[in-house]
């Protein structure tokens, strides 16, 4: 007689065991490294909020359209920008003054962010910040924000660049806003920050229901926080 080999239902459980063990532990890991960037854009979102209006409340101006910039804030020059707005009350983007780029040079040079960062008339890694996936910021006087209502008013805004998951912001707006793509505080922004124009209505939010893209993931998307 031959004899037969083969698992034993113990050995089967103990692998299945361990392959359920090494699958909570990969969906844990990504889980936790979601939660960490949910919290990396909530952080900066916040923070340069917080420079912001710090900005504001010791010089009486906003970063990027302060008219005496040049000779108050210590290394602010006239050099590749006008280094003074012109005091209008909004942080314009584009020639003249391209406030909207100047603003993170008087905001780090005035110490209210990280980094160091100069003015130009294009931007680029030495004129303004990025979000975690490496795509530019943009603080703006616009409309450039989703809002069922038209015509959009434009208002002060930060915006998150793209290349941030749809699910992310989704996240990101349920823990500071209201959860909608299109209204409240945080909505969605079509503004790039030089990764190619995130899609908007039907893919990173819904139409029907203003809610952000969660089941269906959307790679490129991009947000804004109004002030």
């Amino acid at each position: 007689m031959r004899k037969q080999t083969g698992f034993t239902l113990i050995e089967i459980a103990i692998v299945l065991v361990i392959i359920g063990l090494l699958l909570g532990g990969v969906l844990k890991g990504q889980e936790l490294i979601t939660s960490a960037r949910v919290r990396n854009l909530i952080t900066q979102q916040e923070g340069i909020k917080a420079a912001y209006f710090g900005f504001l409340d010791r010089y009486r101006a906003l970063p990027g359209d302060y008219d005496r910039a040049v000779g108050t804030i210590t290394g602010v020059v006239a050099v590749g920008c006008p280094g003074n707005g012109n005091g209008n009350g909004r942080i314009e983007v584009g020639a003249p003054g391209f406030e909207s780029i100047a603003a993170w040079e008087h905001l780090s040079k005035a110490g209210f962010i990280n980094g160091s960062f100069t003015c130009a008339a294009a931007e680029s890694a030495a004129t303004t910040p990025t979000n975690p996936f490496a795509v530019r910021l943009q603080m703006v006087w616009d409309n450039v924000f989703d809002d069922p209502a038209a015509p959009v008013i434009a208002r002060h805004n930060l915006k998150t660049g793209g290349q941030i998951p749809s699910d992310l912001l989704a996240e990101v707006d349920r823990k500071i806003d209201d959860g909608s793509a299109t209204g409240g505080s945080f909505r969605f922004s079509a503004y790039d920050g030089g990764a190619g124009v995130p899609v908007g209505t039907g893919t990173c939010w819904i139409a029907a229901t203003s809610q952000w893209s969660s089941a269906t993931v959307v790679a490129n998307c991009g947000g804004a926080t109004l002030f």
